[in-house]
């Protein structure tokens, strides 16, 4: 009896810090730094900046902190975490995840192949469907961390994939998934998929 009581405040001590949820009042004061290049509701306006709104909470961290701690490389925001705390991150991915996400336009000449990469992969050269990860919507899956694509801006998505592909970008885990899906994707490719993906919803 003494363990199972031992093992569930372990347990929910251990919960309570993995699910730990941000201030997204206290957030928003704090992401006022984030609005020049992700605009201050988290859309940015600028197609080589993402669009924060309405990401997971999980996913939104995990990236602040892998660029903080230079596991991923992003020249823009270079100093930008360096006084930052878990608190304040956490805070601050609260904010934006509580926002609503814009959604854009895909090119209409594009959607065919974008929709079906998105869906279906391409089995011929091994590349997986989207849907699997971040869902048919679009809305990513939070529990996971696997981000929401929903709308984001297709130059941004186009850049990262490339940027997997290359491996200049590898904060995807042990397991690859997006270095080995990407190095499957040729520029076509790459481009119809960013352009279905920014009218997703």
């Amino acid at each position: 009896m003494k363990k199972s009581v031992a093992f569930f405040f372990i347990f929910m001590g251990v919960s309570s810090f993995v699910f730990a949820a941000g201030d997204a009042g206290a957030g928003k004061a704090k992401a006022a730094l984030c609005s020049g290049c992700h605009g201050a509701d988290g859309n940015s306006t600028i197609p080589a900046f993402p669009k924060l709104a309405g990401q997971n909470t999980r996913y939104l961290v995990k990236q602040m902190q892998d660029v903080k701690e230079g596991r991923r490389s992003v020249a823009a925001m270079t100093g930008m975490l360096d006084g930052m705390s878990n608190k304040d991150m956490e805070d601050i991915a609260a904010y934006f995840s509580s926002q609503n996400s814009s959604i854009g336009k895909a090119k209409a000449e594009l959607v065919s192949l974008g929709e079906k990469l998105y869906r279906s992969g391409n089995k011929e050269t091994g590349v997986a469907a989207c849907t699997a990860c971040h869902s048919p919507t679009g809305s990513g899956n939070a529990p996971a961390g696997y981000p929401a694509l929903s709308g984001q801006h297709a130059e941004y998505t186009a850049a990262q994939l490339k940027a997997f592909r290359s491996g200049e970008r590898n904060n995807d885990g042990d397991s690859k998934i997006m270095r080995t899906n990407a190095f499957r994707l040729n520029d076509n490719e790459i481009e119809a998929l960013a352009s279905y993906i920014s009218g997703l919803h």
